[in-house]
């Protein structure tokens, strides 16, 4: 920082936010920190009573923080994000469209780690509303250097976009509801109204509810039903619990394919199933989707309705923000427990 007289301050960056009077009508930022000088300012700078300011001088291998926030949004921002102005160096992106936010955290430390930057987001691989804020990004000072800003762009080059927003695809979505109490009528059926509201959340038509009872076999014929079909998403009801007569596992895991996993480190939902039969996956939902807000369904199935293909690893991750804490103000479909 400087103090220079302010025609020679042209090109170099105002440290402080200059204040302007005009009795009767008001005070306020004339310039603020962080601004440019240039010869047009001088004028109005003379007319403030300003001979001197406090400046930086962008000297050869510094660059400017709105400079800066620009080129870090490039380097790190993928898809499906939409970008505020610049702002005292800062700038912010929001979901472009309703989606699951995906944020690569090693290179997000990566790139905190070299000193003078701040690149912060939300978790990710949550459901996010159109509009949401995701995250913001600046550098510490008013300028920083050239090589800092190479390292980071190298890191992001390296490791593809920190974050950027899965969009929703139209997909389609069959429901297979098992259980006689429901299939006889003795009771109503709780599942498919949850379900179809879920799937207007993420842009799925659920294309038909097969009712089965208990038996396997007709689970089976169910589940291949809409395989035959081309659905994008099969939801199995009821059934997920280890008694003798729930059906549903081993229906699933007859059908073959690739099974991933009965169980998971969530609560509620531990019960979860997850198998791609000829590439489609297969869901059992155990029964807190029905009555709880929030469980793994949330977590899991609008990954799956992006088109990403899940791993067991996946699943194990979830462990690390796993418990739901039932949050009064959390508003569905933001809520990604702390995961």
């Amino acid at each position: 920082m400087e103090q220079v007289k302010v025609q020679d301050a042209i090109g170099m960056v105002l440290c402080h936010d200059l204040t302007e009077i005009i009795p009767g009508e008001r005070k306020g930022v004339a310039f603020k920190k962080g601004h440019i000088i240039e010869e047009k300012d001088i004028e109005k700078l003379l007319d403030i009573g300003k001979k001197h300011i406090y400046v930086w001088n962008l000297e050869e291998g510094y660059v400017h923080e709105n400079d800066a926030a620009a080129r870090m949004i490039r380097a790190a921002c993928g898809s499906g994000l939409t970008f505020s102005e610049v702002k005292e160096g800062k700038i912010e992106f929001k979901a472009e469209q309703k989606g699951v936010v995906k944020i690569n955290k090693e290179a997000l430390y990566q790139v905190n780690a070299l000193g003078d930057i701040c690149f912060a987001t939300i978790h990710g691989n949550k459901q996010i509303a159109e509009g949401k804020l995701i995250g913001g990004c600046r550098v510490i000072p008013l300028v920083v250097e050239e090589t800092r800003l190479a390292e980071f762009e190298k890191i992001c080059k390296q490791t593809g976009p920190i974050v950027e927003v899965k969009t929703f695809r139209k997909t389609t979505v069959g429901i297979v509801t098992t259980g006689s109490e429901v299939k006889e009528g003795r009771i109503a059926d709780k599942f498919g109204p949850v379900l179809r509201k879920k799937a207007e959340e993420t842009d799925s038509e659920v294309i038909g509810q097969i009712f089965t009872g208990d038996e396997k076999d007709e689970i089976v014929k169910a589940i291949q039903s809409f395989i035959e079909q081309g659905v994008d998403l099969i939801e199995v009801t009821g059934g997920m619990s280890v008694d003798p007569d729930d059906m549903t596992p081993s229906a699933i895991k007859s059908l073959g394919g690739e099974f991933i996993t009965y169980g998971a480190p969530v609560l509620p939902g531990a019960m979860f199933l997850l198998s791609y039969v000829k590439g489609i996956p297969v869901v059992g939902l155990p029964g807190c989707v029905m009555y709880v807000k929030r469980s793994i369904f949330d977590l899991i199935v609008p990954r799956l309705l992006t088109g990403e293909l899940l791993t067991r690893e996946d699943f194990i991750q979830l462990a690390y923000g796993g418990q739901c804490v039932n949050c009064a103000e959390c508003t569905y479909p933001d809520c990604g427990f702390g995961a």
